[in-house]
């Protein structure tokens, strides 16, 4: 048995270790006279430099050092007669809380002091970039009206060059000559210095290459070596639902083939980056994942990167910021210079989290690039909360938008948000010879909480009550070792299942019951194709950011009805039943309808691997926010277009319509022409920047045309406009293509 650590020993150890570190830092320090001049003008802490700074830590240490050994002697030392052993052990407790409470102020001195020294000295540089060559001696800040904002940009890096190390790396000194010669030759500030000749700029230039066309592949091999394994359990997970949908991706390639035979886009190199994986967080979120916490966001990562393998495009998948930093030509520092190169990627998938640690690594090239960029984006982002000038003068900031790209460069999980692409996942169905197996076991009297973490079932115990009184039911909550359930006795809880034990319960179950939360998750369509009934509460009021926690600072207006909006609206019944989940009579008699009825597994085309096969492929080939030109796509032949009542949504009022709002059709309607084939007279015609235009003010017949087309929306409405609206038709099982789309 290992004897316990004394504390005379304890604090031999901690004498031993700081010792050691104090000359580990002493030998980083150099005498004063040795050390290289500093600018004039700093005060005394300012002037030390980073090695002095060293040498008064490591004195800082020395005596504490000397302090501990000082202890150590005296405990050593027989401590003289005391008439009770009590007060022995309340003076050796004190002497250890005092020598911890030293320790902790001096380690937390240490620390700041560290990361100080980190911020003011600049990352070791590449010889070949650690000055410019050919420089003039002397050089005068130009004043020419084609490059105004030069002299302000001098200025800014004569202040802050040393903030961030990458100027260095770019070769900035300090002196004026640098300054023209970094914003001349790696951002377009400044005219070129004499003899200095103006080129691209290298982030500018043009990648040349052969453009190959792009194969339907359905080997995924390729596919599973770029996710690479080990990667954590979040990777793990998406790589597993890949390896089950296997058959059934190949399947839809082939039949993907004979669709797009003599129609093959270019092949395109692709960047996948969910960012929302990287870095600490990307730690925090695997560790939910195998709690419970969400797996929407990975389900749909999955299936995207599937469909643009299947679909035959060069993927580079990446969870580092590192990765990322080498993939894009990020140079070292802070994010404040541009990339090294020209992007080596047509099209870049990220999230939320990703957008930032692009624009933190890209600097001034951020935005040359920001239209290649496509963001899933689970629950949609509007183009009021999407323009940040906009947003901040008319109260619609939030910490998730302001990103200023164009509303359909955004992806959601459903088609919920019209202002956005809606990209959407696949729903996992069983397979056939599975099925089969597991239909003689299923029991009609079964239901299933939808709900893995227990602070989703507080409050619901009178409607769950309800539905207990009618069927058994069982849960998958994640129960910690140790820890006593908090459900209810009459609830049977399998803990957290593995998919294919998930799969097993679900379709032995006759309900899905949902608690009202999690918000449009993929388990009630997955719930749906292995033939349970969806049971979901209504919202009364509906909830959105004015009332919700969940809504409140995400960059959306929606307003939802129903835990699940797009099974009730666009399934419904006899497969999505949405009650009041207060009324108990209610909820007993629409458990009972749903006893009595068959139901068949159901999935939506769009949510079958053919359909997002489809969909991804519309996109890739139809979708370029690089242009300059109008967008064709869809064609003005898709167009429908309706004039709303006072205070409507372009959502709306396209709904009624049995249509959908298409936002790149806009354009069709924003001059005035549009309002008089509407039968409308315009006293007078403006044009103006807000997201409700083109709209018309019936009260002196005020016309009002868009000046931003950023903020084409189809959400938004307002008591005294009548929104001119875009809508079209839809496929059949498939909303985001028009009829004549694919």
């Amino acid at each position: 048995m290992r004897a316990p650590l004394r504390p005379r020993s304890g604090c031999l150890l901690l004498c031993l270790s700081l010792s050691l570190l104090m000359l580990l830092l002493q030998s980083l320090w150099v005498p004063p006279e040795t050390a290289r001049a500093m600018p004039p003008g700093r005060g005394p802490t300012d002037q030390e430099g980073p090695r002095h700074s060293v040498r008064r830590l490591a004195l800082r240490l020395d005596s504490l050092s000397s302090q501990i050994q000082r202890l150590a002697r005296e405990r050593e030392d027989p401590p003289p007669a005391q008439p009770d052993l009590t007060h022995i052990l309340k003076n050796f407790r004190e002497d250890h809380r005092n020598l911890l409470h030293s320790m902790e102020k001096e380690l937390l001195r240490m620390s700041q002091k560290i990361d100080q020294l980190l911020q003011r000295t600049p990352l070791p540089l590449p010889p070949e970039h650690t000055s410019q060559r050919g420089l003039p001696q002397e050089c005068e800040v130009p004043d020419n009206s084609e490059f105004s904002l030069c002299a302000g940009k001098v200025e800014f890096l004569r202040a802050s060059w040393r903030s961030d190390p990458c100027y260095a790396f770019y070769g900035v000194d300090g002196s004026t000559c640098s300054f023209l010669a970094y914003l001349s030759e790696k951002e377009d500030f400044c005219p070129p210095l004499p003899g200095r000749n103006r080129t691209t700029l290298p982030w500018h230039q043009q990648l040349r290459g052969h453009k190959e066309e792009a194969m339907i592949q359905t080997d995924l091999g390729p596919l599973y070596d770029s996710m690479g394994i080990g990667k954590g359990p979040a990777v793990r997970f998406m790589r597993s639902r890949i390896e089950r949908l296997a058959a059934k991706w190949t399947e839809a390639g082939e039949k993907m083939k004979l669709k797009i035979s003599s129609r093959a886009p270019h092949r395109l190199k692709v960047l996948l980056y969910p960012g929302v994986l990287a870095g600490g967080v990307g730690q925090r979120f695997g560790e939910m994942v195998e709690r419970g916490g969400p797996l929407g966001e990975l389900v749909q990562w999955a299936d995207v990167s599937t469909s643009l393998f299947i679909l035959g495009h060069n993927l580079t998948f990446t969870t580092s910021q590192t990765h990322l930093h080498s993939l894009i030509g990020a140079v070292p520092g802070r994010g404040s210079c541009p990339i090294l190169r020209p992007l080596p990627f047509d099209l870049l998938y990220t999230d939320y989290h990703g957008l930032a640690h692009l624009q933190g690594a890209m600097g001034l090239s951020f935005q040359h690039y920001q239209c290649r960029f496509r963001i899933l984006d689970s629950f949609g982002t509007e183009p009021a909360f999407n323009v940040g000038e906009y947003a901040h003068r008319h109260g619609y900031n939030t910490a998730w938008g302001s990103w200023s790209l164009q509303p359909l460069q955004y992806m959601t999980m459903f088609p919920h948000t019209p202002d956005n692409s809606f990209m959407g996942f696949v729903s996992e169905t069983a397979e056939d010879g599975w099925a089969m197996h597991t239909k003689a076991h299923r029991k009609d009297n079964m239901a299933v909480v939808y709900g893995k973490q227990d602070y989703m079932w507080q409050g619901k115990m009178g409607y769950l009550e309800a539905v207990s009184r009618e069927l058994e039911i069982h849960a998958t909550v994640y129960q910690p070792p140790g820890r006593p359930s908090p459900l209810p006795d009459f609830v049977t809880n399998h803990g957290l299942l593995p998919q294919d034990q998930l799969q097993q319960l679900l379709w032995r179950a006759k309900l899905f019951v949902g608690l009202g939360f999690p918000y449009e998750g993929p388990a009630p369509l997955e719930a749906i194709a292995l033939g349970c009934v969806f049971l979901q509460p209504r919202f009364q009021p509906p909830h959105s950011p004015e009332n919700s926690n969940f809504y409140q600072g995400k960059p959306t207006t929606r307003q939802v009805h129903s835990q699940h909006p797009y099974a009730e609206d666009f399934i419904g019944k006899p497969y999505v039943w949405t009650v009041d989940m207060d009324n108990t009579t209610e909820v007993r008699e629409a458990v009972r309808a749903i006893i009595r009825s068959e139901v068949k597994p159901f999935v939506p085309l769009e949510f079958s691997c053919e359909g997002m096969l489809e969909r991804v492929y519309a996109y890739i080939t139809h979708q370029d926010f690089c242009s300059a030109s109008l967008p064709t796509w869809p064609p003005e032949g898709a167009l429908s277009a309706q004039l709303g009542p006072l205070g409507q949504s372009c959502v709306a009022v396209c709904r009624q319509a049995s249509l959908v709002c298409e936002p790149a059709l806009f354009q069709h309607l924003n001059y005035p022409a549009a309002f008089k084939r509407m039968g409308l007279i315009c006293a007078s015609t403006e044009q103006e920047v807000d997201h409700l235009f083109p709209a018309y003010n019936p009260w002196g017949r005020r016309c009002s045309l868009q000046g931003d087309e950023r903020l084409f929306s189809c959400a938004g409405a307002h008591p005294s406009y009548s929104r001119l609206c875009p809508c079209r038709a839809y496929q059949p099982g498939q909303v985001a293509l028009c009829p004549l789309c694919l």
